[in-house]
């Protein structure tokens, strides 16, 4: 094992490690704890307490006299684990009294322990599929476009133009994974209904990154970042529109922070080109006599701020009961498949899920909607394995149902 390289940690994150005042609030907040509460390395507590351990060890004022002690790998081992059954939804740092910004500590632990190679073997099949297709389901890059097959028509926007002034960024899972194929579909049919000049990079497309940015191997995401943003220039675009939560954060956010420079164009979710949409009357619905309730994204909602574009769409429609579920907005409680915790721990996964499901249940709402395709297919499969009925949607999906033509 080498030596813990603290320069992982920001100088504020340092502060933050020591700015813990161990009170405990962030524990019943935290719902993998919540599902699994016998490993107490998954709180937000003891990661902290933890890693704050390990740095005293080494760079301490007794490190300094008498030499840096060597971590326990058995203590190594469990924090790893602890920190990886993390799905990063944030909920933690919306109740801590000294606003701790707990999600990039997580990362910046999860990067310490790609250096120390104490990681579930998981992420190192992401990284390989990563960089082998530049992508994460393992597929053809090429194929990115096989989404539009079942459209009526497939638009110029989908593969046809080289130039436009927005660019839909689609992501790997609505690109490969079939159940989610409907959102993308669904948004290129509200972006001709709202006449918006727009393309699809196709195979140009590689992976945000975000994936293996969350995993703590983000350095091997920044190829790909160049590319991107790059293909993204060429069409001349003013904007780029993403459907997915983690790619919108990704862009908007990390992109010019790895890049040190602006992107030279403007990102938004879908959501938010959708409200503007309806708010210029380009989008009419028909009416839909429905109880509908929303369930907020965590890189949507607690790590971008968005909560008041999805809702407005949805209460736009005319005839829509729109309620709220018991936990929602920056409380809201997460689907259980971020934070690449899916492909650590499954049973995890879908144990959040079923709580998040049983609060939908509560409602007795006939739709279940998110704005996020990871949100919408872990809580359509919470609902199947639980039994709940209630009918899982993407915001675009119903809104695309809804459009007068």
């Amino acid at each position: 094992m080498s030596q813990l390289d603290v320069k992982r940690f920001t100088f504020m994150q340092m502060m933050e490690l020591d700015a813990c005042t161990r009170c405990g609030e962030c524990v019943t907040w935290c719902p993998t704890f919540t599902e699994k509460a016998e490993l107490d390395a998954i709180t937000p507590l003891r990661k902290i307490e933890t890693v704050r351990g390990f740095v005293n060890q080494q760079y301490g004022l007794r490190a300094h006299i008498f030499g840096p002690r060597p971590i326990d790998q058995n203590a190594l081992q469990t924090h790893s684990t602890g920190t990886y059954d993390c799905t990063l939804c944030g909920r933690c740092a919306v109740v801590c009294p000294v606003h701790i910004d707990t999600r990039s500590m997580w990362i910046a632990m999860r990067e310490m322990l790609v250096d120390q190679g104490t990681y579930p073997e998981a992420m190192d099949h992401l990284r390989e599929t990563f960089s082998a297709h530049h992508n994460i389901s393992g597929d053809e890059n090429a194929e990115r476009l096989i989404w539009s097959q079942n459209l009526p028509e497939i638009p110029e926007g989908v593969g046809g133009k080289k130039q436009a002034e927005v660019v839909y960024f689609v992501g790997c899972v609505s690109s490969f994974y079939p159940q989610s194929y409907g959102i993308p579909q669904s948004v290129v049919q509200i972006l001709e209904q709202g006449g918006v000049d727009y393309l699809t990079l196709g195979g140009e497309e590689q992976c945000c990154g975000f994936p293996l940015i969350i995993a703590g191997m983000g350095d091997a995401a920044v190829e790909s970042v160049r590319h991107n943003v790059e293909a993204v220039r060429k069409t001349g675009a003013k904007r780029l529109i993403a459907s997915c939560p983690s790619c919108y954060h990704t862009w908007k956010d990390e992109y010019p922070h790895i890049l040190g420079e602006p992107l030279g164009f403007s990102v938004l979710h879908s959501t938010e080109l959708l409200e503007e949409l309806v708010g210029a009357g380009k989008l009419k619905f028909k009416p839909l006599e429905e109880t509908i309730t929303y369930h907020d994204p965590c890189d949507l909602g607690r790590t971008s701020g968005i909560y008041d574009a999805p809702r407005n769409v949805i209460r736009a429609i005319p005839g829509v009961n729109f309620v709220e579920m018991k936990d929602h907005h920056e409380y809201s409680l997460c689907c259980g498949g971020g934070g690449d915790v899916e492909m650590a721990d499954k049973e995890l996964s879908a144990a959040v899920g079923a709580s998040r499901i049983a609060q939908a249940k509560e409602t007795e709402a006939k739709y279940l909607l998110s704005a996020c395709q990871q949100c919408t297919r872990t809580l359509a499969g919470a609902a199947r394995k639980n039994k709940v009925r209630v009918r899982v949607l993407d915001v675009t999906q119903l809104v695309a149902r809804q459009l007068e033509k």
